[in-house]
């Protein structure tokens, strides 16, 4: 890279999500998706992005929880149109029916609002309850509560990695986290002022500081240093107290993604490592095609002003 485009780099607010197919693109004013059709064309739909003047979206370690479940919302219902677009929707069970016909115009939220809630249930179970309850039964040879939470805090980290480990192996998975890298490339290439094609969007790196598999492994690092201090006496106890540290954990760590999203030192590049690390199983190098879809996207989404795109 050239000193003259280092000077022109920027770091930029808009952010992305990889789909069935396609690249969710959200700016400061626009979202876009763009999916591959199965006839080879490219689908855009964009439409305004929600906006983030609210108080409670502002205020440092509160915004964190609101802005999560905004981006949890976007991003199920861009993967829902995204199978659309792609053509793998399915056709619905009779359940899936009967369920539409009662529900009417309320369904898409039940749907949305079923799913969060199974997503938490299951990083509740993978994330609390299995490393806990199994760690537990080791305390009947072990008394010392640091090693007992080291010992929980490598099982978190171990199923973290054997999981994403398993669903890359998953040859629709493999797809997803190739649009996953077009996307960082994508906004890397942007961020460096060069022109967006195939060409100049392929020198870059497909791993992002800001990316959503950083901020997922900031959560859990900072879950092991606050579980440090609960008490190993009661495994219930222990388990509710980190339920209820949830929400504080996931503040803080959005708080970790904005300061390193702005800054580039020793404390934010060994705060990103870890994500970055991980981000070798969540992205993979992609198809030309591919970035043709994320820069499809980006376009959509960049404001006129360079200036009202910064992070």
């Amino acid at each position: 890279m050239s000193e003259s485009n280092l000077k022109k780099a920027i770091k930029t607010s808009i952010g992305g999500q990889a789909v069935i197919e396609g690249v969710m693109m959200k700016g400061p004013y626009k979202t876009a998706l763009s999916v591959r059709k199965q006839d080879g064309s490219i689908y855009t739909e964009e439409w305004n992005s929600p906006p983030t003047n609210k108080w409670y979206k502002k205020v440092p370690f509160i915004r964190g929880i609101f802005n999560f479940i905004d981006t949890l919302k976007l991003g199920y219902s861009s993967l829902m149109k995204s199978a659309d677009f792609a053509g793998y929707e399915e056709e619905p069970s009779k359940f899936e029916k009967k369920l539409q016909e009662k529900l009417g115009n309320k369904y898409q939220s039940f749907l949305e609002g079923s799913i969060m809630l199974f997503s938490l249930v299951m990083v509740i179970l993978l994330f609390i309850f299995i490393p806990t309850s199994t760690t537990k039964l080791l305390s009947k040879f072990i008394s010392n509560g640091v090693l007992l939470t080291t010992i929980e805090s490598f099982m978190k980290i171990a199923i973290l990695i054997i999981y994403l480990s398993l669903v890359s192996r998953m040859e629709d998975i493999k797809r997803v986290f190739k649009y996953h890298g077009a996307e960082h490339k994508t906004i890397f290439c942007y961020e460096h002022g060069e022109e967006l094609t195939v060409e100049n969007v392929k020198k870059y790196e497909r791993f992002h500081p800001r990316c959503g598999t950083s901020f997922l492994v900031i959560i859990l690092i900072l879950s092991i240093l606050v579980n440090s201090f609960i008490t190993w006496g009661n495994v219930w106890i222990r388990m509710g107290i980190k339920i209820l540290c949830l929400p504080i954990i996931m503040s803080i760590a959005y708080e970790c993604i904005k300061y390193a999203g702005k800054h580039d030192n020793i404390f934010t590049r060994i705060l990103s490592a870890p994500g970055m690390w991980t981000q070798r199983i969540t992205t993979k190098e992609p198809d030309d095609d591919m970035i043709e879809v994320a820069i499809e996207a980006m376009k959509r989404v960049i404001p006129s002003s360079e200036e009202e795109a910064l992070w």
